[in-house]
């Protein structure tokens, strides 16, 4: 389960760059949805506490599930190495003003592994903000490849071996087919099916839907 957090909503780069402007827009609009995000308790299923310290928005307290060892400095940002998708039975047994996931559905391991990734945020709290790239956007958002997320899958393969500029470098063919195995970008129909409560918001690129945020204040 990678994480691609960091890329969406924060980075030490100039917000003046299409990048910077992007992940601007898209804190303004979640503050608008989500007003009092500084009274509440979220659960981020997937982040980093890099990433909140660059935010600009600042929950009351924060718990991140991540798969990796992280630490946070932060008395108010609390870490717990786990799977979003089989989280601790104590986990379980809390509940949150809001989850936010970004970048991480995609990640999980098909059409079950989502379906529990969803159950798991609807058990956590009435609230969320779920975003993932959008399947039909014309460049894949990891590899930065355009149309690479349609091609056969040995095709897929081959690239991530060859192709270093996006965010994915793999250098022996194990590692390429376990990140082409890994991801599965989403659709609207699939987002809908996980989220059948949610507001689907269309994030755009020149027009064009670049990823999708399940949405539910």
């Amino acid at each position: 389960m990678a994480n691609w957090l960091l890329e969406a909503v924060g980075s030490n780069k100039s917000t003046r760059s299409l990048a910077g402007r992007a992940r601007a827009r898209r804190w303004r609009y979640f503050d608008e949805r989500f007003p009092t995000i500084s009274e509440m308790r979220v659960v981020d299923l997937g982040g980093t506490p890099e990433s909140w310290r660059l935010a600009p928005v600042k929950p009351l307290a924060v718990t991140i599930v991540n798969l990796l060892p992280l630490t946070s400095d932060d008395t108010a940002v609390k870490v717990i190495q786990a799977d979003a998708c089989d989280l601790p039975a104590a986990l379980r047994r809390e509940r949150f003003d809001l989850v936010f996931s970004n970048s991480l559905i995609e990640h999980v391991g098909g059409h079950p592994q989502r379906q529990r990734l969803a159950e798991t945020i609807h058990a956590l709290a009435d609230r969320h903000w779920v975003q993932t790239p959008y399947r039909y956007f014309p460049v894949e958002p990891h590899w930065l490849f355009p149309g690479m997320q349609w091609l056969p899958y040995e095709a897929r393969v081959r690239v991530s071996l060859r192709w270093h500029r996006g965010h994915i470098r793999t250098s022996t063919r194990e590692d390429a087919q376990d990140m082409v195995d890994e991801i599965d970008l989403l659709s609207v129909s699939q987002m809908r099916r996980y989220f059948p409560t949610s507001v689907i918001w269309y994030e755009r690129f020149a027009g064009l839907i670049k990823s999708l945020v399940a949405i539910r204040d």
